[in-house]
């Protein structure tokens, strides 16, 4: 039997172990450092908006927040790294659409974008507009159904690669009209967009901040810009839905804030009201508009309820035009 001195030794030092986590619990959030996890390189969507919104909300806080760039596998690494992360609040994962896409892509996904995190945000969207080469003689969409119905698979479009938004973008486009036309993947945005204002290939979806320079220079036709509704850069662009009659189109990209599973209630809470706080700011709004980005702002639940419905969506397209991962 154990002797009363050893038994208060093992309870008092039970409580000075139980210590620092009372403590930790009972500090406000976030008194450290954070990290925005951007599984993505520098310079895309995701990271603009990483970036602007980190700066303030570092300024806010009164502590640093680090946005850490962890590109690899179509975002897979970087998301995967969150998903595993501790749920305290102090890894956040700052992801595109792609989320609900590469799992569908990939049988073997490391993570599911449904149960491994707690969504936090919606932040904005990226439009997506369908252009295509000068050469191509139409100067509507319904002129270019017409001419990809008139000569099944002679057409060609361009993407980043399988699997992409862009690339699924067109194979959505594809199944709502009736066309078919040619999908030639390329490794990245630069080697398509190059070889699309060559001729070399016919047309596709890019990002309107992307692809307005060209358009605006007279070297790609812009046929439609944003998916469901025109994009903020471009309202005499009628968006793809009104261009080609068919409402159930929506090829944007949009963009959100994640935490892993398992977070505090009140962590996703703040985080959720100082973001949408900053995303209706006039400041922050017009610096992302700048960059080709629509500040949405959002709750928890129409985040969930986005990732649920988008997850199940593209995976049918992916599903029905038997896209497989490069």
């Amino acid at each position: 039997m154990k002797s009363m001195a050893t038994m208060v030794a093992a309870a008092v030092f039970g409580i000075a172990a139980l210590a620092p986590a009372a403590r930790a619990a009972d500090e406000p959030y976030p008194n450290r450092p954070v990290k925005l996890i951007v599984p993505y390189t520098p310079g895309t969507g995701i990271d603009i908006l990483a970036r602007t919104l980190g700066q303030k909300l570092s300024e806010e806080w009164k502590v640093p927040v680090v946005v850490e760039n962890r590109p690899g596998a179509s975002g897979a690494i970087g998301t995967e790294a969150v998903a595993k992360s501790a749920p305290d609040g102090y890894t956040i994962l700052m992801q595109a659409s792609t989320i609900v896409i590469d799992p569908s892509m990939h049988k073997k996904s490391s993570y599911d974008p449904v149960k491994d995190f707690e969504p936090v945000a919606p932040l904005a969207i990226g439009n997506m507009g369908l252009v295509v080469n000068p050469s191509v003689k139409a100067e509507t969409v319904k002129e270019l159904v017409a001419l990809a119905k008139a000569s099944p698979g002679r057409l060609t479009y361009a993407s980043p690669g399988s699997g992409t938004p862009h690339h699924l973008a067109m194979e959505l486009f594809k199944a709502r009209t009736g066309i078919d036309v040619l999908h030639v993947p390329y490794k990245g945005t630069g080697g398509a967009v190059q070889d699309l204002l060559g001729g070399q290939v016919n047309m596709m979806f890019l990002p309107i901040h992307v692809a307005l320079s060209q358009v605006q220079a007279g070297k790609l036709r812009l046929l439609a810009a944003g998916g469901t509704r025109r994009a903020a850069v471009t309202p005499n662009v009628p968006s793809l839905a009104e261009a080609s009659g068919v409402e159930d189109i929506d090829v944007d990209i949009w963009y959100a804030m994640y935490a892993p599973a398992g977070t505090p209630a009140p962590i996703v809470a703040k985080l959720n009201a100082d973001v949408d706080a900053l995303l209706r700011s006039n400041e922050v709004a017009v610096a992302l508009r700048k960059q080709g980005l629509t500040p949405t702002g959002g709750t928890p639940a129409e985040l969930a309820d986005l990732t649920r419905k988008d997850f199940a969506r593209w995976a049918k397209v992916i599903t029905g035009a038997h896209i497989t991962a490069d």
